[in-house]
């Protein structure tokens, strides 16, 4: 179930807390492609299905940064912010792709609020995400993002 969370209090009274999980969301060759595409990274790895037969990893792999830009469809179903005008991504303090994502497998995150300062525009969140992989004890990506909530 989605976290709510109401005003700046709110989210400081959360802070070190788990937040809860989002859905499960299974990576597809179509999406790796579409992401090489819009990107421009068309390393085999992620696109050559053939090839990568005979890689390590025994078939295609997601690319790290689409891992990382599912993030804002995960926070979405994890927490809910009732507060603010405007939600933009400021950016992230540390991201570490520490296992790869083999297409095909299911992923998920989970979230946790670090930090909250006030600034004179509004608030700034920081938010450590841990993308799991199913059946995988490693996740595949451990990010700390950034959060401005403006108004």
């Amino acid at each position: 179930a989605q976290t709510t969370v109401d005003g700046v209090e709110g989210v400081q009274s959360l802070v070190g807390q788990h937040l809860g999980y989002s859905d499960w969301v299974t990576i597809t060759q179509e999406q790796v492609d579409q992401f090489a595409e819009a990107t421009g990274d068309h390393q085999w790895i992620h696109v050559d299905v053939e090839r990568a037969k005979d890689s390590p990893f025994g078939g295609t792999i997601a690319h790290g940064f689409l891992t990382l830009s599912l993030i804002p469809v995960f926070a979405q179903q994890i927490f809910d912010l009732q507060f603010g005008d405007a939600k933009l991504n400021y950016g992230c303090d540390s991201v570490r792709f520490t296992n790869p994502v083999p297409v095909g497998s299911r992923v998920r995150a989970t979230a946790t609020f670090e930090g909250v300062k006030q600034l004179e525009k509004g608030v700034q969140i920081t938010t450590k995400y841990v993308v799991e992989i199913e059946g995988v004890e490693r996740p595949a990506l451990v990010a700390q993002q950034i959060t401005l909530v403006l108004g």
